[in-house]
């Protein structure tokens, strides 16, 4: 598959690159597995001379041996002496680069914590020793999110603050999924298009695995997904496990729930007789999992709260294949291909309304984009989004079906939420699958 998107990302390593000229940068790349890090990381230094370290779950003196010789290999420089610890190979490299500029690639950096995690500090020491007079574009590339942020972000550790620059890879957006569709399988339908987001949710690896399966209908794709053998069938445990570690249960039984439309703290605990608040933060702030979700203009400490399962193939993930997980330990794929065509419909309209959502805010004509509701789930909207400067509001409500669809009963609903917009341009819109091409 060739190579999309990331023109930002790319145009940003490039002028990190040029600024190392003159100063040792450091940027630190995270984002979730299968996302497409390394596929930019070697794009961006593909005609530069350049390194890169992949850190296995091996010895340190394993390790060092590995990277020497791509030292003599790649940059063609003498290395004297058997180098056992990575500090002493860090400094040699910054040493180099004070005299041949080049950039280094630490590929899931945060594996040093079962390597050896005094690597860390020993990099700051070497780092500030060095790096006014470094020209070295050191891209520190990590996986496991919540390690990743305590490495850069956390107070108390070494390499805090050292970071001159973060890049955050996210999922490819609607319009490079559609440009792959259009480049693959130019006479897809909205349906194909909605189950592209919905199965891969941009993530590159997903993306890719369906083109080369080339799976490119809603039918083929849930075909590929659902083989025997595939690849999909243990890709929640395969990203989050490492994330989650012994209690990992707990954390798949949430994740679970509020994939089946338990989204509500109360409905969790009631269901799995425990108090969750814990883990709901950790799921939030520490593994950037879930979100928790308001009606908009609600007050910060309002109780109307659900939450969300940000990651698209994830949140299908935990509601079709773990759910089910007895059916595919038996090899029964048929009745989970059963159980997603019985609720697809269902599903789908969940995601749907997700990627309106998605596309209004690719137009950033609104300041704020959200949903609505008031106690008891009633009236609610689906999509509310709001032009502060130019005094537009827009009300949404999304169907799969525009049958289904009434202007009447969207315009009632929002009555309650106009008192407080007068004067503004009010507009009304029903998205259906219509609407998705």
């Amino acid at each position: 598959m060739k190579f999309y998107n990331r023109e930002n990302e790319l145009a940003l390593l490039d002028k990190i690159e040029k600024l190392s000229r003159q100063e040792a940068q450091m940027t630190f790349v995270l984002g979730r597995r299968r996302i497409g890090k390394t596929s930019l990381l070697v794009k961006a230094t593909e005609n530069k001379e350049s390194l890169y370290f992949f850190i296995a779950k091996k010895s340190e003196v394993l390790l060092c041996e590995e990277f020497t010789e791509q030292i003599k290999q790649k940059l063609q420089v003498p290395v004297f002496g058997e180098i056992k610890s990575f500090r002493v190979l860090f400094g040699f490299l910054l040493e180099l680069s004070k005299t041949r500029p080049f950039t280094l690639i630490i590929d899931e950096f945060q594996e040093f914590y079962s390597v050896n995690s005094s690597v860390f500090s020993d990099m700051q020491n070497e780092w500030d020793a060095n790096k006014r007079d470094s020209k070295l574009h050191l891209i520190l590339c990590g996986s496991i999110y919540s390690l990743m942020t305590k490495i850069f972000e956390n107070a108390k550790e070494p390499l805090f603050g050292r970071a001159t620059q973060k890049i955050q890879v996210k999922a490819f957006d609607i319009a490079t999924l559609k440009a792959i569709l259009e480049d693959h399988s130019p006479h897809y339908t909205s349906e194909d298009l909605l189950a592209f987001y919905l199965f891969t949710g941009g993530v590159a690896k997903y993306v890719e695995l369906l083109v080369h399966a080339q799976a490119f209908t809603r039918d083929e794709m849930m075909d590929v997904l659902l083989a025997e053998n595939s690849l999909f069938l243990e890709e929640g445990k395969n990203v989050l496990i490492d994330e989650f570690g012994k209690e990992y249960g707990n954390y798949f039984s949430i994740l679970s729930l509020i994939a089946s439309g338990k989204t509500a703290r109360v409905e969790i605990e009631s269901i799995m007789e425990m108090q969750t608040g814990g883990f709901l933060d950790r799921l939030e702030n520490d593994f950037g999992l879930i979100k928790k979700v308001k009606p908009i203009f609600s007050k910060p400490n309002s109780r109307l709260l659900k939450y969300s399962i940000e990651d698209n193939f994830l949140r299908f993930w935990f509601r079709f294949i773990y759910k089910y997980r007895s059916a595919v330990e038996v090899g029964n794929l048929t009745y989970i291909k059963e159980m997603l065509a019985r609720d697809y419909a269902t599903y789908s309209g969940k995601i749907l309304e997700k990627y309106f959502v998605e596309k209004l805010k690719a137009e950033k004509k609104y300041n704020q984009i959200g949903t609505y509701w008031e106690r008891n789930n009633q009236n609610e909207i689906d999509i509310v989004a709001i032009n502060e400067l130019e005094k537009i509001i827009l009300f949404a409500e999304v169907k799969r079906n525009d049958k289904n669809i009434s202007m009447e009963k969207l315009r009632e609903k929002s009555q309650g939420l106009l008192r407080s917009f007068t004067g503004y341009e009010i507009i009304y819109e029903g998205y259906s699958m219509h609407d998705v091409i």
